[in-house]
């Protein structure tokens, strides 16, 4: 496998936007990521354990496009099981 995109998260959330995913406490999140050395990690971490802390991704009011979402989560080469798991959480919320 080759090495990690070198495209920031900036890009990343600006990227689940587009695709119509409402994030919940975005400056807290993106503070977290900024911080962290492997932001990929933390942004897996907190997609699935964010809640306390006011972060939360939600389907938007204008509907999210499951195959943007896809295409972002393999642009940023995260694993497979995020991709599941991160649609799911989304279906969940709504």
């Amino acid at each position: 496998m080759g090495s990690l995109s070198n495209e920031s998260f900036d890009q990343f959330l600006d990227s689940l936007k587009q695709a119509g995913v409402q994030i919940s406490n975005e400056d807290e999140l993106r503070e977290r990521l900024a911080e962290a050395q492997r932001w990929r990690f933390a942004f897996a971490t907190l997609a699935a354990n964010g809640r306390p802390l006011g972060i939360r991704f939600q389907d938007s009011s204008s509907g999210v496009n499951q195959d943007d979402i896809q295409r972002t989560l393999a642009r940023f080469q995260f694993p497979e099981v995020l991709h599941s798991t991160f649609t799911a959480s989304l279906r969940a919320d709504h």
